[in-house]
């Protein structure tokens, strides 16, 4: 099943219309050409209605916010939803500030997403209102020990929102309130380039837009394929490479990772 997932970002090829940071814009882009979509960035509030009308589908990002990003994401999202396009959001550093937290809360009340994914203090901070953060980086984790609770926080979040929520750590987890998979793969050298997080919520924007059929497969397939690559990559470093030649293998790998790579690799369990 995860095959066809990746076959059909592939073929499909969806144009992914991106309001995200400007620390990793030039990544979203380039992750998104890899894997087989096709990117275009715009946030300008003159625009974003127009470009995201063109687009199959859309990714909001808050890690670099501004009042006329704002208005824009809300344009965007309320448009999308119009013409019934996937909508991704990326709450990056939801708890860090008071204008980051208000605005992921005034997106959820305007704009229906599709899936939300972030890490647990960001996910958290939606759910509850408050986390535990450290700019943009995650001071929570999933392990062994508390993952029947974070797999059922996350079940409530994903029927309260009616949206599937992905919250990635050492184990990721992906649901839809009723099935939850918990994602084995990855390496942890991943959280040591700035932009994995936001390259996997512009990727996931091209999966689900080329699989609006099941978007919770598709997000499950996104999650994998990134941690495998993730996996790929760290087996191609030397000991002369360092974390910038890291991002460049992982986007290498995207762009040479096979379906039936990604079917045999997956490592994954339901809960």
């Amino acid at each position: 099943m995860l095959k066809e997932i990746l076959e059909n970002v592939r073929a499909k090829m969806p144009l992914v219309h991106n309001i995200t940071n400007y620390v990793t814009v030039n990544d979203c882009a380039n992750i998104l050409l890899a894997c087989g979509a096709s990117p275009i960035m715009a946030d300008d509030l003159e625009e974003v209605e127009d470009i995201t009308s063109i687009c199959s589908g859309l990714n909001i990002n808050i890690g670099t916010l501004n009042k006329m990003t704002i208005s824009a994401m809300i344009a965007a999202g309320k448009k999308s939803n119009e013409l019934n396009h996937p909508v991704v959001l990326d709450p990056v550093g939801a708890g860090a500030s008071r204008l980051r937290a208000d605005t992921a809360k005034k997106l959820l009340e305007t704009v229906k997403f599709s899936v939300i994914r972030g890490n647990l203090s960001e996910i958290k901070c939606l759910a509850v209102g408050s986390s535990k953060t450290r700019g943009v980086d995650s001071v929570d984790s999933i392990n062994k020990e508390n993952i029947d609770s974070v797999v059922s926080f996350a079940k409530d979040f994903a029927q309260k929102t009616s949206s599937i929520i992905v919250i990635t750590s050492v184990i990721d987890i992906v649901t839809d309130g009723k099935i939850a998979y918990c994602v084995y793969n990855g390496d942890k050298i991943m959280s040591r380039i700035t932009g994995s997080g936001c390259q996997l919520s512009a990727m996931m924007a091209a999966y689900i837009s080329a699989n609006t059929d099941n978007i919770l497969k598709a997000a499950l397939a996104c999650v994998c394929a990134m941690g495998l690559c993730g996996e790929i990559a760290k087996n191609r470093m030397t000991d002369k490479d360092g974390n910038s030649s890291y991002r460049n293998y992982l986007i290498d790998a995207v762009y040479n990772l096979t379906s039936d790579e990604l079917e045999k690799g997956a490592r994954y369990e339901i809960r």
